[in-house]
């Protein structure tokens, strides 16, 4: 049996768990895909991941397999679509986000060639590897052990609001890194740890 982060097997959801193992933490250089990954973690403000995870595929079709420049020409008629979709959150704010969010990261793509490029460049092209422990030397028992925010996911957050981006706060900028591989958070016992 393997040994995974605990956040990752205390809900029983297979989705979790095979995001877990598949996903999070592993890099990330594709724009396509890290623009889905800016908006879905931007979606989960103030709800659980599970949530997210659970109408991803909805997601894809409502927002066109996150295709930037698509989402960045969504007119009022298509935000009043995307807000009757019962398949994906419904929140006005975070759907104007989104559409807001696709202005901003083809600015960003102009600006450095790539969003890769931009947001791999904050750590020099190297992920961040992290020793998730309580701090007595046991393995982190569950997400409170891991921070939430660090310095550099205050940097890039300040930058991409900066930029004009939002839903992009600390917290959220943390879990894009998370989720992108731009930091290795996996418990030092899991299974994963060594292979991202």
């Amino acid at each position: 049996m393997k040994k995974r982060c605990y956040w990752s097997i205390y809900r029983t959801n297979e989705l979790m768990t095979q995001y877990h193992d598949e996903e999070w933490g592993v890099p990330v250089h594709d724009d396509r895909h890290l623009f889905e990954v800016l908006i879905l973690d931007g979606a989960q403000a103030g709800l659980s991941w599970s949530t997210i995870i659970n109408k991803r595929e909805n997601y894809r079709r409502a927002f066109d397999n996150f295709d930037v420049r698509k989402v960045a020409k969504y007119d009022a008629k298509k935000v009043k679509e995307l807000l009757g979709n019962a398949g994906i959150v419904r929140n006005k704010l975070k759907i104007a986000s989104a559409v807001r969010n696709a202005k901003v990261f083809i600015e960003i793509q102009k600006e450095f060639g790539s969003f890769d490029k931009y947001i791999w460049g904050f750590v020099k092209g190297k992920p961040i590897v992290n020793n998730p422990s309580t701090g007595s030397g046991q393995e982190a028992k569950s997400m409170k052990d891991i921070p939430a925010t660090t310095e550099l996911s205050d940097t890039i957050s300040k930058d991409l609001k900066k930029r004009g981006m939002n839903f992009v706060g600390s917290t959220i900028v943390y879990a894009v890194m998370q989720t992108i591989g731009l930091v290795n958070d996996h418990e030092v016992g899991c299974f994963r740890y060594k292979q991202v």
